[in-house]
């Protein structure tokens, strides 16, 4: 409290004693892929095409990643962080060549530097001329075009020999397999290097293993990476798919990188993962691929099937991908329009010329229970999305809008509270408390996202002495207990007809 020790008029701000909480972002998506350009292992924040274009590069035939982004900015995607995972690349070589050679008696003799050039290289033995010259010694010529060096009275045993002598050689380099004190003089004449070739290019290779997905949180790789922002609410990996079409992964290690997207999303526990599913599956063959092959149990995970096909202005026509990009971008659409409290279903995905697969009614009967959200073409009303269950086996998370509705309470309510640490533990402190998330639900009730005619109805907020006993305090901890009534999407809507007899009745009369 301040000190009044002179008269006079003072102004003090005083703490209202409400603290007001406010929603946070529940439209922004980590995309993890292939990409031509851009740094490798680390998120970088688009929101638009042309900032992912100047970071990334144009779009690719070389995996999903590019027209995952499109597509979710295309659908209303505003913000998004992209990370490009590359594997292990060998990046485009070159082999090192081949150098020309000759054997002349027990020398082998190659050019010093591989290449077509060698082959141009002569080397000539003759005998020493003149009275003084010592026996076992030759003269040695070596020439390529203008180049010329020569060696008079080269010994060829001893410790400095012919060997020795012509490896001082620009030109050439020899080897023998015998021991100095037994070469013999060369044939001799002149010799001829051949075989000589430059070297070949080699197409750059990239090896892809489910840790380089998965990455390390130290390091800033992979999913790892995406640990140290925490806004994000939904993560893609289209390139999964990718991998496995091109063979760098097998089917075990396509479910692996799902696995560690799925372990990422429950870890972080404020974002849900959009899966998608192989391609070229009918739809008993995903029902048994997501069942017995795939098997996830997640209430932070949601499967799409089956694949789309949008225009690709790279090959000129119509190709089919994987739907994950451009769900994320519905989600977000759905976010802004409606609220995330909405099923983001019977939504048209912008982009989407035909499906790879058309499903019957039937046949979606077959896939609703297990989890996996369908697209359809409907007739006169474009392709939408006619799913929205999560992979959980649990029912009370068995909706898409359920599960991202906590992630959104949890995160905005985590956030809003953050003044009370350190606060005198007492029943002012609870007071401040529940009046904050009272009217923070207050809120959310407002716009629908709660069920009940009134708000007594759509939740409660418990922080008193029933729920803060005097050990608690002790340890330091105030709890506060909310209950939320989210509302539920009309999956089924049923219309009951009945006949009757109308008009009037003589007998009644």
């Amino acid at each position: 409290m301040p000190t009044y020790l002179a008269p006079g008029v003072y102004v003090e701000e005083v703490d209202s004693g409400s603290k007001p909480i406010e929603g946070v972002g529940t439209a922004i998506a980590a995309f993890v892929g292939f990409a031509k350009d851009g740094p490798v292992n680390q998120p970088v924040l688009v929101t638009n095409w042309t900032q992912f274009v100047a970071t990334f590069g144009e779009l690719s035939e070389e995996g999903y990643l590019g027209h995952a982004v499109y597509g979710f900015f295309q659908n209303g995607g505003g913000q998004a962080y992209v990370v490009r995972v590359n594997g292990t690349s060998s990046g485009p070589t070159t082999t090192s060549g081949t150098a020309a050679s000759a054997e002349v008696g027990q020398l082998k003799i190659s050019a010093a530097e591989p290449g077509v050039q060698g082959n141009d290289i002569s080397v000539d033995f003759k005998a020493p001329e003149g009275e003084d010259v010592a026996e076992g010694t030759v003269d040695v010529t070596v020439r390529r075009g203008d180049e010329v060096e020569e060696y008079e009275a080269v010994p060829v045993k001893g410790r400095h020999n012919i060997v020795t002598a012509l490896n001082r050689s620009r030109l050439v380099s020899v080897e023998t397999e015998v021991k100095p004190s037994e070469l013999e003089i060369p044939d001799l004449g002149t010799s001829q290097l051949a075989g000589g070739a430059d070297p070949a290019p080699v197409p750059a290779t990239t090896t892809i293993t489910p840790e380089d997905y998965v990455g390390d949180v130290a390091d800033r790789t992979g999913f790892g990476g995406l640990e140290a922002i925490p806004e994000i609410t939904m993560v893609a990996v289209p390139d999964a798919v990718y991998a496995y079409e091109q063979g760098m992964v097998d089917l075990d290690g396509f479910k692996a990188i799902q696995l560690g997207i799925i372990a990422h999303c429950e870890l972080m526990g404020n974002r849900m993962a959009i899966l998608d599913t192989p391609n070229n599956l009918n739809a008993q063959q995903v029902k048994d691929w997501r069942m017995d092959q795939a098997g996830y149990d997640s209430k932070q995970a949601a499967l799409y099937y089956p694949w789309i096909d949008v225009f690709d202005p790279v090959s000129g026509g119509n190709i089919p991908l994987p739907p994950s990009g451009y769900l994320a971008g519905v989600w977000s659409r759905n976010d802004d329009t409606r609220g995330v409290h909405k099923a983001p279903a019977n939504e048209v995905i912008r982009g989407a010329v035909d499906l790879e697969y058309h499903l019957t009614s039937k046949e979606q009967e077959l896939l609703n229970p297990e989890g996996i959200n369908c697209i359809r073409a409907m007739s006169g009303r474009g392709v939408r999305v006619w799913g929205a269950r999560t992979l959980s086996s649990d029912p009370s998370w068995r909706y898409v809008n359920i599960r991202r509705f906590f992630n959104y309470l949890e995160d905005s309510i985590l956030l809003g509270t953050q003044w009370a640490v350190f606060e005198p533990n007492d029943q002012a402190l609870w007071a401040k408390i529940r009046r904050s998330v009272a009217a923070f639900l207050v809120n959310e009730w407002r716009k629908g996202a709660l069920f009940g005619a009134t708000p007594d109805e759509a939740f409660y907020v418990r922080c008193d002495d029933e729920t803060n006993p005097a050990e608690a305090i002790d340890l330091g901890q105030v709890t506060c207990e909310i209950g939320v009534a989210p509302v539920k999407p009309a999956e089924f809507v049923i219309f009951r007809l009945a006949q009757f007899s109308g008009g009037t009745s003589l007998v009644a009369e």
